[in-house]
């Protein structure tokens, strides 16, 4: 089973809704970053690739359909390569309000697990950090002015890089509408999904994807 969608856009912008959209469109499962609790085989995996190491993307996204969030959006450049059939899909949101949901929620959350004295959840935090905070922001996500500049840059690479009949640059607060025409699908009968909001992502303790559970 191939890719038929390849997501893009960072964390937190609206890219849990977008899974849970993608799969009630029929094109799931869809991995998401919440996919690696149940995945931790996964994790160096994903560390192999931001070293710059060949990677078998069939075996990795065995069973899935779609794909979003970090850390696959750090590789939507070959993953777009691999699977040329596959749409791209740019979630964004506007540059200050990404950058505030960032830091008030999965940045803080993965530090303080790098600091835990648990190994497994030192482990992940360590491991969120090389992919993300340090992989994608060279550690400076709380500089806020580098942080959005990045977020912008990455934007702008997407849009001078895929087709346009290829990609489409979304703000999941639109709705059904753009997305089920990109994707030549019906709306379903359901309201667009719209989870994991700074308030949901709070009220759960700040819990997204819990460590991974043994294999």
């Amino acid at each position: 089973m191939a890719l038929d969608v390849i997501g893009a856009g960072f964390g937190r912008t609206g890219t849990l809704s977008l899974k849970r959209a993608l799969e009630a469109l029929g094109l799931g499962p869809c991995y998401h970053m919440i996919e690696v609790r149940d995945h931790g085989h996964h994790r160096p995996v994903w560390a192999a690739a931001m070293r710059g190491e060949a990677v078998d993307w069939d075996a990795l996204f065995e069973g899935y359909r779609s794909a979003v969030d970090w850390p696959a959006c750090n590789f939507w450049e070959p993953l777009a390569a691999h699977y040329p059939a596959a749409r791209v899909i740019l979630s964004e949101r506007d540059p200050g309000r990404w950058y505030e949901s960032v830091r008030s929620t999965i940045y803080p959350t993965s530090m303080a697990r790098g600091r835990s004295d648990d190994p497994e959840q030192r482990a992940t935090g360590e491991w969120l950090a090389e992919l993300i905070w340090d992989g994608v922001f060279g550690g400076r996500l709380e500089d806020r002015e580098h942080a959005i500049g990045v977020y912008l840059a990455h934007g702008e690479r997407v849009r001078a890089s895929v087709p346009p009949e290829r990609l489409l640059v979304f703000d999941p607060a639109q709705g059904w509408g753009p997305l089920c025409a990109f994707l030549g699908r019906e709306a379903p009968d359901e309201p667009f999904p719209h989870v994991n909001t700074r308030e949901q992502f709070r009220a759960r303790g700040g819990v997204l994807a819990p460590p991974p559970r043994a294999e």
